[in-house]
């Protein structure tokens, strides 16, 4: 059976023949991970294979019932899928904070452009990768480091995340994804959208992702376009969103990232 690969990490790279990379950080070593029509491929290319990068499979045989039939349809034809859990935790907080108050398309220019110059670079099966540089690093950058990235806005919570994760990060990298979601909120200048965007990347647990986000809603309303959605303005997406998972999480978590993975494949 052929699974799907989810690919709303900015850290992807897409290329004309469809094939799909990305370079991720595990505790023991950088990894490359390749998608094209020979299947996914992954291989670490510095430090040890001791702890490899773990995929999350989804199935929207677990889709809510009362969700919209247009919707469940639309997810439906995906099949099975599947998606990394960012296994390096300061990676998922810095793609987080750089999603902060832009688009996605420059979400992912941004990411990439501070990766490239601060990060580490590899070369992957086709072309460069990088990823991200560690929070030490980070606290070592002066301004003019962030702004030369157009990283001037994130600069505060790029540093101030880095301090915590210093001292903080093993309890974090243990705890369950909702206790993640307080603890992140704890530092300054990260926010409910934020915590909550990190968690869900690092545990793989979209049940805790922020639903009423501009990427759900705006797939969803491309998958059922009949159906009548609240407008951009309206506060009652995401109660209506997870009222359809009521409290089973993986009827929620599987609506969500079904969404997102059918939106990364509409781009």
């Amino acid at each position: 059976m052929t699974v799907v690969l989810t690919t709303d990490h900015p850290a992807w790279h897409s290329y004309d023949d469809g094939a799909r990379a990305r370079a991720v950080r595990t505790a023991s070593g950088v990894w490359v991970l390749a998608h094209d029509h020979q299947g996914l491929r992954v291989d670490c290319v510095e430090g040890t294979e001791d702890v490899k990068p773990q995929f999350v499979t989804t199935d929207p045989v677990h889709l809510p019932p009362t969700a919209p039939p247009a919707l469940r349809s639309g997810l439906t034809e995906l099949g099975a899928f599947q998606r990394l859990a960012n296994p390096w935790l300061w990676d998922a907080i810095t793609t987080a904070i750089l999603r902060q108050v832009v688009r996605a398309d420059q979400a992912r220019k941004l990411y990439r452009a501070w990766c490239g110059m601060y990060g580490t670079v590899i070369e992957g099966p086709f072309g460069e990768l990088a990823v991200a540089p560690p929070h030490t690093e980070v606290l070592q950058l002066a301004d003019y480091c962030f702004s030369a990235v157009g990283a001037k806005f994130h600069r505060t919570a790029l540093r101030a995340a880095a301090e915590h994760y210093e001292r903080h990060h093993q309890t974090w990298q243990a705890a369950t994804a909702e206790d993640l979601v307080v603890a992140l909120r704890a530092i300054p200048r990260i926010g409910p959208w934020t915590a909550r965007a990190a968690a869900a990347d690092f545990t793989g647990d979209f049940s805790i992702y922020p639903h009423d986000d501009l990427a759900v809603r705006t797939w969803a309303a491309q998958i059922a376009p009949a159906y009548p959605w609240p407008g951009k303005k309206d506060r009652s997406f995401g109660p209506l969103w997870t009222g359809w998972a009521g409290a089973n999480r993986t009827a929620l978590h599987t609506l969500t990232l079904a969404t997102l993975t059918w939106g990364a494949h509409a781009q």
